[in-house]
């Protein structure tokens, strides 16, 4: 296992995506600093984070201990993770290929649907300026739905893609951790719900979550131009 004596910089924002690799570099032990791309502030349209991340997103590493020993820059939250976890040889398995799918296949998963939909649910329920119910209850249907295929693989299981905790488990826990902006109640999903406060526990997991900009409030805001309250039709 490669021993990392330079940190990797991480391109950073406090979103769920962002927060998937503080959770693994945290799991990893590895040493890591963070460059604060205030997305609200539009600065990931910098040249200087371009460089790093051609769709200007984040979140987005450079390391520079990379292939032969020379810098690489990665970007999208599932490349960073594969990245990481081959490299460090944890969290993924290594060897078993039918292992390897199972994992592959949960994190695409939540890279194109349980995180893309939810991020819509969120935005309609919080973040558009006009209260738009079709939208709010379209993206809340949605949501229920991909909560009950989760609920459904963790009946009876531990963790999502196979028998041990793998990068899969962060990528969706990071989402999950924002199911009061999706309007799911975990209580109405109780495999998912044990799932959540089992690696929830973890102190890495708890640590790379705590990540945040100072004086940033990362607290969920209804976007002052709506006069009233989101609608409620979605939340049931």
């Amino acid at each position: 296992m490669h021993i990392q004596t330079s940190p990797v910089e991480v391109f950073y924002w406090s979103t769920p995506n962002g927060r998937k690799i503080t959770v693994l570099l945290e799991e990893l032990a590895v040493p890591y600093t963070v460059d604060f791309v205030d997305i609200g502030k539009r600065e990931q349209w910098t040249p200087e984070f371009s460089a790093v991340s051609p769709n200007h997103q984040i979140p987005a590493i450079r390391d520079p201990e990379g292939p032969g020993g020379n810098p690489i820059s990665v970007f999208e939250s599932g490349a960073i993770l594969l990245y990481l976890a081959r490299k460090f040889g944890r969290f993924y398995p290594d060897s078993d290929e039918r292992r390897r799918v199972a994992v592959e296949e949960w994190l695409m998963w939540q890279m194109g649907s349980f995180g893309p939909f939810l991020g819509q649910a969120h935005h309609f329920n919080l973040a558009a300026a006009d209260e738009i119910p079709y939208a709010i209850d379209r993206y809340a249907a949605i949501a229920r739905r991909l909560y009950a295929v989760l609920e459904e693989r963790l009946t009876r299981r531990e963790f999502v893609a196979i028998d041990a905790y793998t990068i899969a488990d962060i990528a969706i826990f990071c989402w999950v951790a924002r199911h009061e902006r999706h309007r799911i109640a975990l209580a109405d999903y109780p495999a998912v719900r044990a799932w959540f406060e089992r690696v929830a526990a973890r102190p890495a997991v708890a640590r790379g979550m705590a990540v945040i900009k100072a004086g940033h409030d990362d607290r969920p805001r209804l976007n002052p131009a709506r006069a009233t309250a989101p609608s409620t039709a979605a939340s049931s």
